[in-house]
């Protein structure tokens, strides 16, 4: 019988790789609280029609990567390929849009994309995402960066990491974007992808994501959107970096990254690192204006952003240590029971503890040894008699006698 093994693009997450992914979500979710951020969970599973709106039928992501499947009612629905848009629908769906805006959502959970997997790259990935549902105003999206940012540095991934920020502009600013853009790419049809071309005709800012050779090399010479953007949205993108410098975030101009939706506006933004090679980008996001309406929720301006848990975890300098216990060894059947309570005691002090479930002294000792126990707390019926244990340093070898009451604020 052939060997079971993970689904291509898939992985276990155990020991090391799993300590990384749990200090990612950790520290995101300790730093998004102190940003007033709670804590929001979606289904895994949406309507099919939640992320067609949400990510246009011309992204690749809905036309060439979503898991979408018709379950025995007869109803389409799809892997969430990003949180985005499920949050907008929740937001909907719990009747939250009138009331208490602007809401400060975090997540976090896996995602489901059908891609080449590659390093930092799997078809199910996990993100966190952080999103303010409601504000309209720039200082919003400055303070979503800033928390991104803080928690970069509270990883210790920031060194290498840089923020590059872009505006869409407004509405007007995008109109005559587009026509700038038809007209350059209009003249250079010829010379584009197949899917370039294709873009043209629907989404022509998408040409600007291209990975293909020749479109990055037609794409260097296309028209920027600081040139054509209205008075307001100008001022717009000047405040949220006067609030970026405030909150002490570092940030170079990047004209290239845009969104393709039309309900994406003002501003766009990756915080990029050197480390990675290709798969540089660690957090992306921006402003989008639209979307809640696309869920049938009233006009509801947001920001927000999403990042990889794999690969800030790949980039974590050091692997979190696991936690070293206290190993409880009894000997002899008579002191399992005592040693149980010792066991309890130290659990309700907050020490790891373990015991193990069979052996002799010696035997005991060597799991010990083995599960990296810092300490062994050993009890005999002497010991049990005289209401003491034996403290046994694991590390520096030495041994002591400790009243029973004693241990577990000895090793507390």
């Amino acid at each position: 019988m052939t060997a079971l093994q993970p689904v291509r693009g898939t992985r276990d997450l155990i020991g090391e790789d799993f300590r990384r992914h749990h200090a990612v979500v950790e520290t995101a979710r300790r730093i998004s609280a102190l940003y007033g951020f709670e804590e929001w969970a979606t289904p895994i599973f949406e309507d099919t029609r939640v992320f067609s709106r949400g990510l246009g039928d011309t992204s690749d992501v809905v036309s060439k990567e979503m898991y979408s499947f018709e379950d025995r009612g007869g109803e389409s629905l799809t892997l969430r390929p990003e949180y985005t848009a499920g949050l907008c629908r929740a937001l909907v769906s719990n009747g939250l849009t009138q009331t208490n805006l602007p809401r400060k959502v975090f997540a976090t959970g896996p995602m489901f994309r059908y891609e080449r997997p590659q390093k930092g790259r799997y078809r199910q990935f996990h993100q966190i995402d952080l999103e303010v549902l409601g504000a309209a105003e720039p200082l919003a999206d400055a303070e979503v960066i800033a928390a991104g940012w803080d928690i970069l540095c509270a990883l210790g991934v920031s060194d290498g990491t840089v923020l590059e920020i872009n505006t869409l502009g407004d509405a007007e600013s995008r109109a005559a974007y587009r026509a700038a853009l038809v007209a350059y790419f209009s003249a250079h049809q010829d010379a584009l992808s197949h899917d370039s071309r294709v873009r043209l005709e629907k989404n022509p800012l998408r040409i600007l994501d291209s990975k293909d050779e020749k479109d990055r090399a037609i794409v260097a010479g296309a028209p920027v959107i600081g040139d054509h953007l209205t008075a307001d949205a100008a001022a717009f993108y000047t405040a949220v970096k006067t609030h970026l410098v405030r909150f002490g975030v570092p940030f170079r101009e990047n004209p290239r990254i845009v969104r393709g939706l039309d309900y994406y506006s003002h501003t766009a933004f990756e915080f990029v690192t050197d480390r990675l090679g290709a798969q540089g980008t660690v957090m992306a996001g921006g402003r989008y204006n639209g979307l809640v309406e696309e869920m049938g929720g009233p006009a509801t301006p947001s920001v927000g952003w999403a990042a990889g848990i794999e690969r800030l975890a790949m980039l974590l300098p050091v692997a979190p240590a696991a936690a070293r216990p206290v190993a409880v060894i009894p000997v002899g059947d008579a002191a399992e029971g005592p040693a149980l309570d010792v066991l309890q005691a130290l659990r309700r002090q907050g020490v790891v503890a373990e015991i193990a479930y069979r052996g002799n002294l010696k035997r005991r000792m060597e799991r010990a040894n083995r599960i990296g126990a810092r300490a062994a707390v050993i009890l005999g019926e002497e010991e049990i008699a005289a209401g003491v244990a034996q403290l046994r340093d694991l590390d520096a070898g030495t041994q002591e006698k400790v009243p029973l009451s004693e241990v577990p604020g000895r090793l507390g």
